[in-house]
């Protein structure tokens, strides 16, 4: 079998590893990979967003099965074109990423098809954002509609930050294209949970669930970044039932969603991410995305135990997920992400990074922003490396995690220490 991974980050080095356990004997290509990835799979020299040579290699390599990681390639339309020339692709289709690469689209589908998420509006013009925004107090959130890499989302405490924002994002152009269009919703107040479907359009299977941390410094203070850490599996604070609250996303949520997108004709195939805010008033959407999420994948992953090859392929086929549940793996995972200083502002890249050799498999080490250069290793992004301790419970796989990333050396790292406080 010929497996290709598309993407190069953490996300993807950590569905490497598990469609190389999933499938020793496999033959995996990555585009374009990352040093951590090389260890699993080929590199192939093709940008992510290269949907057209992508397509190409596919076809000409035989390759049985292509999945992609992030989400821009998704949005493009990669799942359209290897459709048109009969190549098995895991993940949606442009139509159905809108889900994730326009947010006013999401919520506008969540407001016709009944879904519980925040009150909103959907605004292109300045001036009419500031009307709104003056006819109420308190805390809001001011989003860039299209994709910006994690960062668009501005939470602002009173309205005189939300109408800056507004500023930046329609004046300023801060995200460029994608925050030409912004939705200016309420904030929500709650325990956020990550839950991912594997889905074929109709059935939705759940996975393990996850929580992640997207404040910069501990304590859930400074700006909101791609994600300083998760962990996996993640409960609701108090005794309430867990598998019951994912039951009711399932039903209430993803299922919804799922109609409403293929009644528009845009069936939706892939990984399904629903981030929910756990409010008072019951789960509510905070966002959609159309693809695993980084750093979930670091931890949601290894903590799959069924194998994920076969379901994939399936939904790739365009067969049914009728007969197969997720089994998870015993224990917790835990992931921390190693930064490079300054992010996720300006930061510096180029620096060595030593990392000790650990034959323990209780601890994976995965590459977010790697290169080699001359052959030494190098920092290469903003998020750096993942490091995922497994445990037996909680406060083992923080230990290990911790240990791990307390050994790692490169200049300038900085990370959270705390990841995991809600249920430590």
């Amino acid at each position: 079998m010929k497996l290709l991974i598309v993407g190069g980050g953490g996300r993807e080095h950590a569905l490497a590893d598990k469609l190389r356990r999933d499938a020793p004997a496999a033959t995996i290509f990555a585009a374009p990979g990352n040093p951590g990835i090389a260890a699993l799979a080929e590199p192939v020299s093709l940008s992510a967003e290269d949907v057209a040579g992508l397509a190409r290699f596919a076809e000409d390599e035989g390759v049985d099965l292509t999945v992609v990681g992030p989400e821009v390639p998704l949005a493009a339309g990669i799942a359209d074109l290897f459709a048109d020339r009969g190549l098995a692709l895991f993940g949606p289709s442009a139509g159905a990423s809108r889900l994730e690469a326009s947010k006013a689209f999401a919520k506008s589908l969540m407001r016709d098809q009944h879904v519980p998420t925040a009150e909103f509006e959907i605004f292109t013009d300045a001036g009419l954002a500031h009307e709104y925004l003056a006819a109420g107090d308190g805390p809001i959130v001011v989003k860039a509609s299209g994709l910006a890499a994690g960062k668009g989302a501005l939470v602002c405490d009173d309205r005189q930050a939300a109408a800056e924002a507004v500023d930046a994002l329609l004046v300023a152009g801060q995200f460029g294209d994608a925050g030409a269009k912004i939705v200016i919703e309420e904030c929500m107040v709650g325990v956020e949970l990550s839950i991912f479907f594997l889905t074929d359009g109709e059935v939705a299977v759940p996975l393990v669930t996850s929580r992640d941390y997207k404040r910069a410094a501990e304590g859930d203070a400074g700006l909101n970044t791609g994600g300083m850490g998760a962990y996996a599996p993640a409960g609701i604070p108090g005794d309430a039932d867990t598998a019951a609250l994912v039951e009711e996303v399932r039903s209430s949520i993803a299922l919804p969603v799922l109609e409403g997108l293929a009644e528009r004709g845009w069936p939706y195939r892939g990984f399904l991410y629903a981030g929910i805010m756990l409010t008072d008033q019951g789960p509510k959407v905070v966002e959609f995305n159309c693809r695993m999420g980084d750093p979930e994948a670091q931890v949601v992953f290894p903590m799959t135990g069924s194998n994920l090859v076969e379901p994939m392929l399936a939904v790739a086929r365009g067969e049914s997920l009728s007969d197969w549940q997720a089994r998870p793996e015993n224990g917790t995972a835990l992931t921390t992400v190693l930064a490079s200083a300054g992010y996720p502002g300006s930061y510096e890249t180029g620096f060595p990074v030593d990392i000790p050799v650990d034959a323990d498999d209780s601890v994976r080490v995965y590459h977010a922003g790697t290169a080699l250069r001359d052959g030494r290793l190098v920092t290469a992004g903003g998020r750096v490396l993942a490091v995922t301790g497994i445990g037996e419970d909680l406060g083992a796989a923080a230990g290990l995690s911790q240990a791990m990333a307390e050994r790692i050396r490169f200049e300038g790292k900085h990370w959270r220490r705390d990841i995991g406080w809600h249920e430590r």
